[in-house]
């Protein structure tokens, strides 16, 4: 009788591991996998970011149309910056294989693409932009975008963050 019931103990828990290893792997294919990840610093401060949603595609680049979309989202992590300090940005070394940008609404931050896996930045810089009749002003915060580059110079992915400037 003790060898019945032990057996079919170990019948059970096998038949659980069993399971547990199925169930493992249907929740593994319903999970998006994830984007490289980029992460913006300031002070002591980190936020760290996938791609935002529909702006990655690792197989292919954005359009034109989808980039353009996807710069113009008003979405991200927010953090704050004092005057006088400076704001890093890191990015995955996937995102910085062929090359990436950041910029603001006003204009890039960089003047060509940088297979650096950190750069840094004058943080009240960031805020300041041109009005309509083209003079400088600064604005309370800016969207911060994060643009990876492909082989080609195409755009593979966006991500963004948002920059509130503390007085």
């Amino acid at each position: 009788m003790t060898a019945a019931l032990f057996s079919r103990g170990k019948a059970s828990r096998a038949a659980a591991a069993a399971c547990a290893v199925t169930l493992g792997l249907v929740a593994l294919t319903a999970c998006d996998k994830p984007t490289p990840l980029a992460t913006v610093t300031v002070g002591s401060t980190t936020k760290t970011a996938e791609a935002t949603k529909g702006c990655f595609d690792e197989d292919k680049k954005l359009s034109q149309s989808k980039l353009k979309e996807c710069l113009n989202k008003d979405t991200g992590k927010t953090i704050k910056v004092q005057p006088g300090q400076r704001v890093g940005i890191g990015v995955d070394p996937k995102i910085a294989e062929y090359g990436w940008i950041a910029a603001t609404a006003s204009s890039p931050l960089m003047g060509k693409p940088s297979k650096e896996t950190y750069r840094s930045f004058d943080g009240e810089s960031l805020f300041v932009q041109k009005n309509p009749l083209g003079q400088a002003e600064t604005v309370p915060e800016v969207n911060l975008a994060v643009v990876q580059i492909d082989e080609n110079g195409g755009a593979k992915g966006v991500w963004h963050f948002k920059l509130k400037l503390e007085s």
